[in-house]
């Protein structure tokens, strides 16, 4: 009942460390490629942009790297969008959209479509939002993604538009019904009418986002029983992880099994893929109540790690 026992125990242990490996794998990836546009997003802004899940209908692909403009500030152009960086404000607010639909806004002439039975006024900017541009932008955040509209419907560069103050609607009666409204892209206009350095939307080459530099590891180390009889069997487990707590493969490690008697055994084992190593251990005629212990090194790159574990004779 008792090697049941520690069984499960093992069983859960080894499942725990693989659900926290996968987490972390989930954690740490923050840098992302975006082959469309050849930029990359990271850190806060790939935070930002990978909780809205319509991201690449609101902002569109990444049309720069982040860059420190000439004001000091930190921003990254989109294609429908710009993000600035506020090292001011707390955490989860600092990724803040600039107003593109003000920066860009200049007024053709408001055309009267208004209709009280289609559209909405918000009395804070005085202007209506209607038909099929009212469906798109109760449907893709609101005044909490667009800000308030700007402007009634005009005629900009021959299309149907609405301003907003971080964006723009535009209708583009050519496409299929349900799809004419889309988001137009105020990013690279506003890019342009800042006159920002052409260099930045050069395609990069693509970063390796898999691979991560080992700078220090960590070993973890346990046996299959607590507690054995005088002449028995024993399995020891090793786990070793990286700084982002990811499994190193192909460790070499040493354990060395320091019995009653003043004996020492040393054995060599070696990591697999997930970062786990095991030994096993025979033994006879072991006093009852002693305690053995094994000192488990390991090395990679460099790199040294330690720990021990033990377990007890029992009778």
């Amino acid at each position: 009942m008792l090697r049941k026992l520690f069984t499960l125990l093992v069983t859960v242990f080894l499942l725990s460390a693989s659900w926290v490996s996968v987490r972390a794998q989930t954690q740490t990836s923050d840098i992302k490629f975006f082959s469309e546009t050849g930029h990359h997003v990271k850190g806060e802004f790939l935070q930002y942009y990978n909780s809205n899940l319509n991201a690449t209908i609101i902002y569109g692909y990444p049309i720069t790297e982040e860059f420190t403009n000439k004001d000091g500030k930190k921003i990254q152009y989109f294609q429908r969008a710009r993000f600035e960086f506020r090292a001011d404000l707390p955490a989860g607010q600092r990724v803040q959209l600039t107003l593109l639909g003000r920066e860009t806004f200049v007024s053709t002439g408001a055309l009267d479509v208004n209709n009280s039975f289609a559209c909405r006024l918000y009395s804070e900017t005085k202007f209506s939002v209607c038909f099929s541009f009212l469906e798109f932008f109760d449907k893709y955040g609101g005044v909490a993604q667009f800000g308030y509209p700007i402007s009634s419907f005009e005629y900009h560069e021959n299309k149907l538009v609405q301003y907003f103050e971080k964006a723009r609607l535009e209708w583009q009666p050519w496409k299929p019904e349900g799809q004419r409204v889309v988001v137009s892209d105020l990013g690279r206009m506003y890019f342009d009418q800042l006159r920002e350095d052409p260099g930045l939307l050069v395609p990069v080459k693509a970063q390796d986002t898999t691979t991560k530099s080992l700078s220090s590891i960590q070993v973890r180390a346990f046996v299959w029983k607590a507690v054995t009889l005088a002449t028995d069997s024993q399995l020891i487990y090793i786990i070793v992880q990286d700084q982002a707590l990811q499994p190193v493969a192909n460790v070499q490690c040493t354990a060395v099994v320091h019995w009653k008697d003043g004996r020492t055994d040393s054995s060599p084992i070696s990591t697999n893929t997930n970062g786990i190593g095991l030994m096993a251990l025979s033994f006879s005629n072991q006093p009852y109540g002693s305690l053995i212990y094994i000192d488990i090194t390991c090395t990679s790159n460099n790199l040294k790690a330690s720990t021990t574990t033990s377990f007890r004779i029992w009778y």
